[in-house]
């Protein structure tokens, strides 16, 4: 594989892939070679069979799901074009139908909840973050503080998902409680451009995975819903502000959606009695049943 990671690299220094899409494909990539290696296979004897049946040992023995299966196809397919240089046929390698599943969409008071069950004031001033504005949590990660912006209530989002910028706004509670975590945290000697939430290492922004794990350990103390996400957060933005009535243009320009079909999506997880619907069955006047 150490011959090929230089020309991996170059396509995504060329592309300007974000870090999160390079770490996902590296681990996805290096699982299936491990896979053929397990197997005595090399990559030059690599055939269309090799992957069909690495696709069915995901599925039946990993039981993994459709969803993340189709990234592991993606993975292999760049691999397979792009690094060894081969023609690619989606007949023999079909991307799996995925079926659609709702994201759990708890309340808002369990949503504060979570926000404001912990007395560190950096993962309290993440998941703010995440939930007051709609962000990614590899967006909210990789946070400068020159990107927040407390005269305009905006924060701005940079080489998000699809190499786009955006702005998105700021929740008043949330700069209350970054204040706070900024006072506790920072000392007088930064700069403007140094990471809001920096990692062990000050050079480095947190890890996303750190704010996963962090929000999975808090949901389990308070025994909310297992299916409950650091994601799950960015949902809640969306559908909660659907129900307070706000126009879906903005909450897809906030949220960076391609498309508003995407954001329209969220109106499945909307509490209807919350936003003024009512059913047939209770329009009735004063008739009982």
């Amino acid at each position: 594989m150490n011959q090929y990671e230089q020309k991996v690299e170059l396509y995504f220094e060329l592309k300007g892939t974000p870090d999160s899409s390079r770490e996902s494909y590296w681990r996805r990539m290096n699982a299936f070679l491990i896979y053929m290696h397990e197997r005595n296979r090399t990559i030059e004897e690599m055939k269309v069979e090799d992957i069909q049946q690495y696709i069915l040992f995901l599925k039946k023995e990993k039981e993994l799901s459709s969803g993340t299966i189709n990234n592991y196809i993606s993975a292999i397919r760049f691999f397979y074009t792009y690094v060894l240089d081969r023609e690619w046929n989606p007949r023999q390698v079909p991307r799996m139908k995925r079926a659609q599943s709702l994201p759990v969409i708890p309340s808002k008071d369990d949503v504060l909840l979570l926000l404001y069950s912990t007395n560190n004031l950096k993962h309290k001033a993440i998941f703010s973050m995440i939930y007051g504005s709609g962000l990614r949590v590899s967006e909210v990660a990789r946070l400068k503080i020159c990107d927040i912006d407390s005269k305009s209530m905006r924060v701005r989002v940079q080489n998000a998902k699809h190499n786009t910028n955006r702005y998105t706004i700021l929740s008043e509670n949330a700069l209350k409680v970054l204040r706070q975590y900024f006072r506790n945290d920072f000392s007088k000697e930064y700069t403007r451009n140094d990471w809001l939430f920096p990692g062990r290492n000050p050079s480095d922004h947190i890890h996303v995975k750190s704010i996963k794990n962090t929000l999975i350990k808090m949901r389990d103390k308070l025994q909310l819903d297992p299916n409950i996400s650091a994601h799950t957060l960015r949902h809640c933005f969306s559908t909660h502000l659907l129900e307070d009535g706000v126009d879906p243009v903005f909450i897809q320009h906030m949220l960076g959606h391609k498309t508003l079909k995407t954001t329209l999506t969220y109106l499945h997880m909307t509490s209807k009695s919350l936003m003024g619907v009512k059913s047939p069955l209770d329009t009735h006047g004063d008739h009982q049943i």
